[in-house]
């Protein structure tokens, strides 16, 4: 029998304090190539605080962050970034005095300049309308026009694992609709995806899988929709 294919991100056991207050509680989770996982939980409940640990903005007490079979604990954000990661940060974080073209730019910063215009046209494609507002100060667009943006930046660095921070936050209703669906298109063309995730029914309506977190501890995973039934879940978390 073959051995299982290596996760493409994997968590083993992440205990993360902020000052002396713990705030993970041996977190292990993983993604595999090609899947969408969802990150679930109420305020305070640690999702943020793991995306930044994947990241490498918070370092660990102890366990480890394996990306691609490298264990990459203690490696500094930028090389994370060149090994493959990318993140849709929470509330989009543009530059607003920047043109939709500039802030895409800035999302290949670390690429080669060789592979420039073929992404560009590859974000354009799944995005059309940042093309039409190239030269438009990104801080003067929509909410989900500046959502178009910030995956599209993501998009610039040929992520192997995109990070999602709350996607739907300060979201009108119509646009968490259209928001979830150019998320599935960016997963279905190739994109591996971490989401973290209030809007439960949402992220289990696109997701392959999902981990529950709740004060720092995972308290239920599973397949997505096996989730989107579980009675736990839907008690804590759907209908909110």
């Amino acid at each position: 029998m073959a051995a299982a294919p290596e996760p493409l991100l994997r968590l083993e056991s992440i205990v993360t304090y902020y000052g002396q207050m713990r705030i993970l509680e041996g977190i292990s989770l993983q993604v595999g190539a090609g899947e969408l996982v969802c990150l679930l939980g109420g305020n305070a409940s640690g999702k943020s605080t793991t995306l930044k640990t994947i990241l490498g903005l918070v370092r660990p007490r102890s366990g480890r962050v394996v990306l691609n079979g490298w264990d990459v604990t203690g490696w500094p954000v930028p090389q994370r970034i060149a090994h493959g990661l990318a993140i849709v940060p929470e509330n989009r974080r543009l530059f607003g005095d920047m043109t939709v073209r500039e802030n895409l730019e800035l999302g290949a910063v670390l690429q080669d300049r060789s592979t420039f215009a073929e992404d560009l046209e590859r974000v354009h494609a799944l995005f059309p309308r940042l093309y039409e507002r190239r030269e438009q100060l990104a801080g003067t667009l929509s909410g989900g026009e500046q959502q178009m943006v910030a995956m599209g930046r993501a998009l610039m660095s040929r992520p192997k694992l995109l990070l999602m921070d709350e996607p739907s936050m300060g979201l009108a209703p119509a646009l968490v609709q259209q928001n979830f669906r150019i998320i599935k298109e960016v997963h279905e063309a190739g994109v591996s995806v971490l989401m973290v995730e209030q809007n439960a029914t949402m992220a289990l309506s696109i997701a392959d899988r999902g981990y529950v977190l709740s004060t720092g501890e995972i308290v239920l995973e599973g397949p997505a929709a096996e989730l989107l039934h579980h009675e736990d879940l839907k008690r804590a978390y759907l209908g909110r």
